[in-house]
């Protein structure tokens, strides 16, 4: 990985009912904000939030938003894709982009919701499915999403970038396989119907976890189902800290993401420097011993 910078851009999606007209608007509306946080900033790895093509709650049938959106190859072209357009972005800016859309998938009625990472040239370097939906988005809970069953990590000239979508970061495992493949930066777009203290939480604990950069746009403000967004996008260090926030206004946040600096010290400008490293001081014995634990069905035993 090289020094450079990220921004997490954070926008609203239109709130009238979906159509071909208001996923054009969605997708002409982010690019006009990634124009501009590019202009200011001239960063280099430009992330939007989760499903931004479309807004997070469709409010229609999963056949009628699988009509809406395309499908989307693991790699190359995205010629006569739902991202073409920011692939063109991607070309004029001279930036790596993360857009959040939801995929078509092989039959009418399959929906996937996926992180798809676009390299300058335009041309698609990855394709992620979130693999955890979130319990009302899910299809096994009455929901519109399929999830997804693979690992993304992309080589970039910017170093090893990994993928993940919103309540992904609720799972560590998840985070956790990324890194051991060679993630230096996880990307998360987020429509995050929670709270932000969690939202800071879990990326914060991701990137603490693995010694790794977190990038993380929300959405905000309405989607077509009425439903509340709070922004809040934010960029976390490999040490967990906080270094840049937005606040639930449409607009972007960004920083240095620099590795020299990284795990300098351990905590910011302290003179303590940073000795441990989760990913080599893994107990791998305990962790062999108790597979049989981990891959075991469980639930809280508290009411909810």
């Amino acid at each position: 990985m090289r020094a450079f910078t990220a921004a997490a851009v954070q926008v609203a999606p239109r709130t009238e009912p979906l159509s071909p007209e208001s996923v054009q608007a969605n997708i002409e509306h982010a690019i006009m904000w990634t124009r501009r946080c590019h202009e200011a900033t001239s960063a280099e790895l430009i992330v939007l939030p989760e499903t931004v093509t479309t807004g997070f709650t469709p409010d229609c049938s999963t056949e009628d938003l699988w009509d809406l959106v395309s499908e989307l190859p693991a790699r190359g072209d995205a010629t006569h894709t739902l991202v073409a357009p920011f692939a063109d972005l991607a070309r004029e800016l001279d930036a790596v982009l993360c857009v959040g859309t939801y995929e078509r998938g092989p039959e009418r009625g399959i929906v996937y919701n996926s992180a798809v990472l676009i390299d300058r040239d335009g041309a698609i370097l990855g394709v992620y499915r979130k693999t955890h939906p979130f319990c009302s988005e899910a299809v096994s809970g009455g929901g519109w999403v399929t999830p997804g069953d693979t690992v993304a990590v992309c080589d970039t000239d910017l170093g090893r970038i990994g993928m993940i979508i919103c309540f992904d970061g609720d799972y560590p495992e998840l985070s956790r396989i990324q890194a051991v493949r060679g993630a230096e930066v996880i990307l998360r777009p987020t429509a995050l119907l929670r709270s932000a203290d969690v939202f800071e939480l879990t990326s914060r604990a991701r990137a603490y976890d693995n010694h790794v950069f977190i990038v993380a746009p929300n959405a905000t403000g309405i989607d077509p189902a009425g439903v509340h967004f709070f922004g809040n996008s934010h960029i976390v260090t490999p040490i967990g800290h906080i270094v840049a926030k937005a606040a639930s206004h449409e607009g972007w946040v960004s920083a240095r993401l620099d590795p020299d600096e990284a795990l300098a010290s351990l905590t910011p400008g302290s003179n303590i420097p940073q000795a441990f490293d989760h990913l080599r001081d893994r107990n791998l014995d305990l962790i062999r011993n108790h597979r049989d634990d981990l891959e075991a069905p469980a639930k809280t035993s508290f009411p909810h």
